[in-house]
């Protein structure tokens, strides 16, 4: 009896001692939390840059009302979005009126050739990389921390503590897209 006894204590011992991998996974879940602020600081680069955007293109092509219209109203939906699953559906249709009002611009041959909407085009195509990066970043974090929780022996203090699953950064039918390189012509 006295050797169960022994094995039983040794046991918890070495599991009270590994922490049953608490740390890993509040470090994981950390690493989400920061990949998800990265993504939230391009997607604000992005949305502060829409304004100046339609500005200049109204300049040039203000008859085109409804394409800057749903611009304006797509990078609204974009900041105001609660959580990530709208947030995602809102940067989906701002990227769309984004396309848009680059289309529009072969239109206008002194919109295309204007210094001001050159930079602009030139900083967008800017934070759409560093935004795919973030996204990467993201999905990588949320791989690692998911993966980490369903990991014995983390998984014995995952669910009591309310660690949760995250859900991955899905751009959906936007992915295509999204995955491909801006074209900044000029």
């Amino acid at each position: 009896m006295r050797t169960i006894n022994r094995s039983w204590l040794l046991g918890l011992a070495l599991l009270a001692a590994s922490g049953c991998g608490y740390n890993t996974i509040q470090t994981y879940d950390e690493q989400v939390n920061a990949a998800e602020s990265q993504i939230k600081v391009q997607l604000q680069r992005r949305a502060d840059l829409v304004p100046n955007l339609v500005e200049t293109v109204k300049g040039y092509a203000s008859h085109e009302r409804g394409t800057l219209e749903a611009v304006v109203k797509a990078r609204q939906m974009a900041v105001a979005a609660p959580n990530l699953e709208q947030k995602v559906q809102a940067e989906n249709m701002l990227s769309g009126a984004l396309r848009q009002l680059f289309a529009l611009s072969e239109s206008y041959p002194d919109l295309k050739a204007n210094a001001n909407f050159q930079q602009l085009q030139a900083e967008l195509s800017d934070i759409e990389n560093k935004l795919a990066a973030s996204r990467r970043f993201f999905n990588n974090a949320v791989q690692e921390y998911n993966t980490g929780i369903q990991n014995f022996p983390a998984v014995l203090l995952a669910g009591p503590l309310g660690f949760r699953e995250h859900a991955f950064f899905d751009l959906g039918e936007g992915r295509a897209a999204a995955e491909q390189a801006p074209q900044v012509k000029f």
